[in-house]
């Protein structure tokens, strides 16, 4: 089925949409309740102000975008992996970083319970 030029709210329940495409097209305060999402892609999609609660997205990959001021509450991401993101200005509160691994990263500024992390670094250097 093709819909083009369609100006209205459309509801779906318990359809199957399997390979559905969507180009082009608006979806303001659209709503995917119990919706089975495996292997969707979304390429250039602007989904600022968007909530996702209740979600499995594991071994989900996000490349090449924008997630400025964005909250993570009450979220697993163990064995999530970082690479060539930018985290400055970032806060973390109440998480367990138990066997997190940095490498390669910049830590100008960096504190870890009030610790400024390069002055912790040069003492321990010193140490042994």
């Amino acid at each position: 089925m093709q819909i083009k030029d369609l100006n209205e709210p459309i509801e779906a329940r318990q359809s199957e949409l399997d390979k559905s495409s969507f180009v082009g097209v608006t979806l303001r305060e659209a709503r995917f309740e119990d919706a089975a999402l495996q292997s969707v892609r979304f390429d250039y999609v602007n989904m600022s102000d968007a909530r996702f609660s209740r979600m499995n997205l594991s071994r989900s990959v996000f490349d090449d975008g924008l997630l400025p001021g964005v909250r993570f509450t009450n979220v697993n991401m163990s064995g999530a992996w970082f690479d060539g993101v930018n985290l400055a200005g970032a806060a973390i509160d109440n998480a367990s970083l138990a066997g997190v691994s940095l490498r390669n990263c910049n830590l100008a500024g960096l504190r870890v319970d009030g610790v400024l992390v390069s002055d912790a670094l040069a003492a321990y250097r010193k140490s042994v």
